[in-house]
């Protein structure tokens, strides 16, 4: 049996997904107040009968710093997939977020040895890696350093990665991967927000460069990598690079919408942020944007997969059919609701 933390998420429901589509028996980990219709609905965008493959999964609730609850969900379990991990780019979550995520997978580490799990692959990000030199992008030999400009949730997933390389030097048989930002369906008020916004009549773009994958490439290199037990290794995963120009106009061409034509300068981002820490202070919200959100708006990353190439062959899904298929589900549903 396998089992899957963060299961109820953008990646994970996917994972989900591929893993009971193969026949799969799979232990899903989730909060109590976890809702899974959103897994559901996920599996509903590529299967005609969902609830025949939700029948491969398993339930349990679980939280990642509860010991004893996750020592139960590892009972015969063979494999595991780490998912699982607290997100944000808010102030007010950063303790949370330390905490969560380093002492979770460390406690998930742990167990797994002590429980003999046979396979351990681990989902990190492309915010553990350093920066390429020279102009060159960013590859797995670029290694952390320590900088004012690094995110919190950067950190958090620095030091939860630490904790799988400390297993892996244990005796864990455990691979990591590194995705870029991940495009997906479904999650229209969070991870796959930007197709929302673009819908809604988003008019500006900053000048930044990011990398893109799609959430079923990661899955798909994920259990290949599994499948032919490569450990002690470490995978970017990121399809391409582009501007936020490019991905906003692809999306606003097949959404059929105006694509964002205004480009912000960084002084404006500068000043938009304060203001809002200010407005946030005063009023107790939550900030629109955040000195965080800012300035990896206005970064430009870019990632190379060559490793993955080599080891695997793989072939990423090109960038621009995934939003147009992420876009055509969105149409789907915005077309349901009328």
């Amino acid at each position: 049996m396998i089992l899957v933390t963060g299961g109820t998420g953008l990646l994970g429901s996917h994972v989900l997904y591929e893993l009971s589509r193969q026949g799969k028996k799979v232990r899903a980990i989730k909060r109590e107040s976890s809702d899974t219709a959103m897994v559901r609905k996920v599996f509903s965008y590529y299967s005609e009968d969902p609830g025949e493959l939700l029948k491969n999964i398993e339930w349990v609730d679980a939280d990642l710093m509860d010991f004893g609850a996750i020592g139960d969900a590892l009972e015969g379990i063979k494999e595991v997939y780490h998912i699982g991990a607290v997100v944000s780019f808010y102030p007010k979550d950063h303790k949370a977020m330390l905490k969560v995520n380093i002492e979770g997978t460390a406690n998930l580490v742990n167990l797994s040895m002590d429980k003999g799990i046979e396979k351990f692959c681990y989902v990190s990000s492309v915010a553990t890696l350093g920066r390429g030199l020279n102009g060159n992008p960013t590859s797995e030999e670029d290694y952390w350093v320590t900088s004012r400009k690094n995110t919190t949730y950067g950190i958090s997933k620095y030091g939860s990665e630490r904790e799988v390389w400390r297993g892996m030097e244990e005796g864990l048989n455990a691979v990591i991967v590194n995705p870029s930002f991940i495009l997906g369906p479904g999650f229209w008020a969070d991870n796959s927000g930007l197709f929302r916004l673009v819908w809604e009549g988003l008019k500006y773009y900053t000048d930044g460069i990011n990398g893109y994958v799609d959430a079923r490439d990661i899955v798909k290199a994920m259990i290949q990598l599994m499948n032919r037990n490569i450990f002690n290794e470490r995978f970017i995963l990121s399809a391409d690079n582009i501007s936020y120009q490019q991905l906003f106009g692809m999306m606003a061409k097949y959404l059929g919408k105006p694509a964002p034509a205004v480009k912000i300068p960084n002084f404006v981002t500068d000043l938009v942020w304060r203001m809002e820490a200010a407005r946030t202070f005063l009023t107790r919200s939550t900030p629109v944007l955040t000195k965080e959100m800012a300035h990896t708006m206005r970064q430009r990353y870019s990632y190379t997969h060559e490793k993955l190439q080599k080891t695997l062959g793989f072939e990423f899904t090109p960038l621009e059919q995934s939003i147009r298929e992420i876009c055509e589900l969105y149409l789907k549903e915005m077309n349901n609701k009328l």
